[in-house]
């Protein structure tokens, strides 16, 4: 992967960056996702974020190497810290983490979040914290997408702030508005084998005698979410 062709995660997760936005690149590791899109004018300029010195020096390295120093900022700083005002970002990327820090990040920098038009948000795991998130700050869901690579599945959100109060389902929260609608081969796939894991889990639970009040709500809990995915693909 380079600047010049991403993986099939980032290369979705870029797509929705559409109309020379000022784009936010949150966590950009070797800043491959900015460089590509200034490249093809999908950004017209672009902050490239990162907290650990490693990934920030290679993201600069990155940056240099390609003479995009003039449109790629790239900063060390926790989360939307390395936003300030001046940039006037109007699209916010944070993709490869999980969803529970991405959630902390953007409830930490909710401040930077006032002329923000776009969230393009792609948790590795725990996705139903950024719509719970969605719901709380009134930011709806304009899109999603999942798909597999290297044997893993990945859902990508796309969030744009709302004039309204943003309502959703348990369903829509758990498996994605969108992706409830869609109901792809992909989305069926995750969701057998999550459902299967999970009756795993119950199996090993039960084995184990006596269960404890906390496996119980364990296992209570366990059934709830698959009665969820059976009710969804059935």
């Amino acid at each position: 992967m380079n600047e010049e062709q991403l993986s099939k995660r980032l290369e979705k997760v870029a797509s929705y960056i559409t109309n020379n936005e000022r784009i936010a690149d949150i966590g950009s590791d070797h800043a491959y996702l900015p460089c590509f899109a200034i490249k093809n004018k999908m950004a017209s300029f672009a902050v490239a974020g990162e907290v650990v010195e490693g990934p920030f020096k290679s993201a600069q390295k990155q940056v240099a190497s390609i003479g995009l120093t003039s449109q790629i900022d790239v900063r060390k700083g926790n989360g939307l810290e390395v936003i300030t005002a001046a940039d006037a970002i109007d699209t916010i990327v944070i993709a490869g983490m999980g969803g529970t820090l991405i959630r902390t990040i953007l409830e930490e920098g909710v401040a930077k979040l006032t002329n923000v038009t776009k969230l393009i948000l792609q948790p590795n795991i725990a996705a139903f914290q950024l719509r719970e998130w969605s719901e709380k700050n009134n930011w709806t869901i304009t899109s999603e997408a999942i798909l597999r690579e290297d044997n893993k599945i990945y859902e990508i959100i796309v969030l744009q702030p709302s004039k309204e109060s943003v309502e959703w389902t348990a369903q829509e929260i758990f498996f994605g508005p969108c992706l409830l609608k869609e109901q792809s081969a992909i989305f069926k796939s995750k969701w057998r084998h999550e459902a299967n894991t999970w009756q795993n889990i119950i199996q090993t639970i039960s084995n184990n005698q006596p269960i404890s009040d906390e496996n119980q709500a364990k296992i209570h809990e366990l059934k709830h979410k698959i009665a969820l995915v059976e009710d969804v693909l059935k």
